[in-house]
């Protein structure tokens, strides 16, 4: 038997067994968090969690820099399954045990993937928007003013090509992005990291990574884009950090007023 599919233990991490490239990737998450003032001392976050690599990997990394830090945040992950494509049975203990190993308070919500004015020519945005919606009500609900999504740096990309090519719009996701007049705030811990990073993390450890099937996910546009983005960034290997810096984030700050 082959031993190249034998992942190392995501509790080596939580152990305090950190290589120095899980460390790099901690430490930028961290940056990102000072750099725009995202968490601040005994505030309360909410971790929007899809199963995927991102957003598990940013749960590792809020939990673990905490070990760190003189100050201490509280965070809780919520998982949407839709109940059109949801998540299969066996990695949902699997699920509990990474969060309650992590310290986070984790809940899965189901709900159904189609609002009652989106069955018809269902796609991508829709998805995202009632996913959004859901969080949002949760958030109100449960008086959270921030939720930490796992947004990364091919995110930004991807998002600024698409608006720029489609709709000729030069904007992007932002680091901290303020909804109903700053009662509500999306932060993106990992805007400033690449896919890459955040995939080998993945591969190496065992994250209890888990996707439902999704009949858009390998027809959508961003798939399409992410292999003109390798293509690119083999001109120049900062290509995404240069599409990062041609934003202006400076606006981007969360009142607490």
């Amino acid at each position: 038997m082959g031993t190249e599919n034998i992942k190392l233990s995501y509790k080596n991490l939580i152990n305090g067994d950190i290589p120095p490239y899980v460390m790099r990737f901690i430490k930028a998450v961290g940056k990102t968090i000072n750099s725009f003032d995202m968490i601040r001392a005994d505030e309360n976050v909410l971790l929007a969690v899809s199963g995927g690599k991102d957003s598990l990997s940013l749960a590792l990394a809020l939990s673990l820099r905490r070990k760190w830090l003189p100050v201490n945040y509280n965070l809780k992950a919520v998982l949407i399954d839709w109940t059109e494509h949801p998540i299969e049975e066996s990695f949902k203990p699997k699920l509990e045990e990474y969060f309650d190993l992590l310290d986070i308070d984790f809940k899965i919500i189901n709900q159904s993937q189609f609002s009652l004015n989106s069955v018809k020519d269902f796609n991508c945005y829709l998805c995202s928007r009632n996913r959004r919606r859901i969080l949002f009500e949760l958030a109100n609900e449960e008086k959270y003013k921030i939720i930490a999504m796992g947004h990364h740096l091919d995110d930004l990309v991807e998002t600024t090509m698409m608006n720029l090519f489609f709709r000729s719009d030069f904007s992007t996701m932002n680091p901290i992005q303020e909804f109903f007049n700053g009662q509500l705030y999306i932060i993106r811990p990992l805007i400033n990291i690449h896919e890459s990073l955040i995939k080998r993390l993945s591969d190496v450890y065992d994250l209890p990574v888990v996707k439902p099937v999704c009949p858009y996910d390998a027809v959508n546009v961003r798939a399409d884009l992410k292999p003109i983005i390798r293509d690119l960034s083999h001109i120049d290997k900062r290509i995404r950090e240069h599409v990062f810096n041609a934003h202006d984030f400076s606006h981007c700050s969360i009142n607490r007023g």
